[in-house]
């Protein structure tokens, strides 16, 4: 089985993503990348503009909220969803990802309650990853 190598392409799309607000980077390989991705995303209401949304690691020290949605990106294109739960907790739905092109992933949750989904990676910066969420 081969490993999806998509993130060993991220260190130069958030060098690029830094630079250029709008416009998808794009991708390089680079091996020591991989790992800065990986993890468990949780949503920055705080920062989101427009259709630019912002998301931080889970050790980052939130403002107080209500519930933060997230995801978590695992190896081996495994993919965590965390929607709020009703008692304001996190409920986890499994998933996979896929690279889709240079500066995108496929999202497909395997419950098959909601469509797939596509995350454009416009920058990750200083524990800053924002992206755009697509059809």
């Amino acid at each position: 089985m081969r490993i999806p190598n998509f993130f060993a392409y991220l260190l130069p799309l958030a060098l690029l993503g830094a630079c250029q607000k709008h416009k998808p980077a794009v991708v390089t390989s680079s091996p020591t990348s991989m790992k800065q991705l990986e993890g468990t995303w949780l949503a920055s209401h705080e920062e989101t503009h427009g259709d630019t949304l912002v998301y931080r690691p889970n050790t980052y020290t939130f403002p107080p909220a209500r519930g933060r949605t997230g995801f978590a990106l695992k190896a081996y294109g495994r993919f965590e969803q965390f929607d709020i739960a009703p008692t304001d907790g996190l409920a986890g739905r499994p998933g996979t990802w896929t690279p889709d092109g240079k500066s995108r992933l496929r999202i497909h949750l395997t419950d098959g309650q909601s469509p797939d989904y596509t995350l454009e990676i416009l920058s990750l910066h200083k524990q800053v990853l924002k992206l755009r969420q697509l059809p």
